[in-house]
């Protein structure tokens, strides 16, 4: 296992860049895939009829759809990179929507290192992924925060574990890895992101939401319908492989404890699917939001048995009526912990 002395100054390598070959191209099964991973039944999601009754051309993704190209895409950066050390731990998750994504897209997938901050004696690692469709414009950006953990607080049997447990090819976020494992780590050769324009696509700012409800209709302070969702030991089998994120500690007890976790736990970006899933299920158009945040500060339990459950509540925060759009603030809670230190969506209304 490395150390912190062995750990690289991965600080050095702030803006490495890279995009990804090919293009992910965005299939109609796959929406519903996804929607049913993160058990959201809004109807656009299932039925072309009800997109297009909102102006879409296909089945639209779920907001947090766009975490499975940058799972792929971003492993190549953890790989050779941001290496050294013996878990990551997530922390917090920026989408900004500039426009919803449809079947029959086709996203091509930047990857940048853009922030390395070392706060008691952890390094915070954000990753941005820019998502540009087959028009050459940007429809989505995603940030993704990181803690990186190194020996002092991991079991040392967690890399046996893992290695004999891991679907074949896979290495979790390259794990043990150090800085002469990769030449990529060199402040040399690192490669940076062209000068150029960035093209935000404003067809997504120029629809007309179909929300349920009108602007007008608001108020601050307004809450949202309460949700209760429970997640299985199945739902996150099923999610791990609809999304690509593999980490044993979402399906193997042992390895979970080893983890310093009282059991097995669902994957963050699950916990983030249903609370946009629980707004837009109020707003009525998945494609109205606008940017969704999210702070992880505790986890969901699922237990073999009873599985987890997570309570969603929410009310508007602040509306701006020169936009007319809403700031929602989401409580997720589970095991009467909040499990969101803080989380809010921006909806453009009718």
């Amino acid at each position: 296992m490395s150390s912190v002395i062995d750990a690289p100054d991965v600080a050095s390598q702030v803006g490495h860049y890279y995009r990804t070959d090919g293009t992910h191209d965005v299939g109609r099964e796959k929406i519903r895939e996804y929607a049913r991973a993160v058990q959201d039944y809004h109807p656009a999601h299932w039925d072309e009829d009800a997109a297009a009754k909102l102006g879409y051309s296909g089945l639209v993704a779920p907001l947090t759809f766009v975490s499975i190209p940058a799972m792929a895409a971003n492993r190549t950066l953890f790989e050779t990179v941001v290496v050294g050390y013996d878990m990551f731990v997530q922390t917090e998750q920026v989408f900004e929507q500039y426009k919803p994504i449809v079947a029959g897209d086709r996203l091509s997938t930047d990857v940048e290192l853009t922030s390395v901050r070392r706060i008691a004696g952890k390094d915070l690692i954000t990753v941005t992924n820019t998502f540009t469709d087959q028009t050459g414009e940007v429809v989505h950006i995603m940030h993704t925060t990181v803690v990186g953990i190194t020996d002092d607080g991991v079991d040392p049997e967690i890399t046996r574990a893992v290695d004999n447990i891991m679907v074949h090819g896979v290495n979790i976020l390259g794990r043990g890895r150090t800085p002469e494992d990769s030449s990529a780590t060199s402040t040399e050769s690192a490669p940076r992101r062209p000068e150029g324009e960035i093209r935000l696509s404003l067809e997504g700012q120029a629809r007309i939401p179909g929300t349920a409800v009108s602007f007008d209709d608001l108020a601050v302070g307004a809450e949202l319908p309460i949700r209760n969702a429970t997640v299985s030991r199945g739902d996150l089998v099923n999610y791990a492989g609809v999304s690509g994120d593999v980490n044993p500690i979402h399906w193997d007890d042992r390895v979970a404890r080893l983890a310093g976790l009282p059991d097995v736990i669902a994957h963050g970006m699950l916990t983030m699917g249903l609370g946009a899933g629980f707004v837009s299920a109020w707003s009525g158009d998945p494609g109205a939001a606008t940017r969704y945040g999210v702070r992880l500060s505790n986890y969901t339990v699922v237990d073999t048995q009873l599985g987890g459950q997570i309570e969603y509540s929410g009310r508007i925060k602040s509306l701006d009526p020169a936009t007319r759009s809403a700031v929602v603030a989401i409580v997720a809670k589970s095991a009467g912990r909040k499990i969101f230190g803080l989380a809010t969506t921006n909806i453009q209304f009718r």
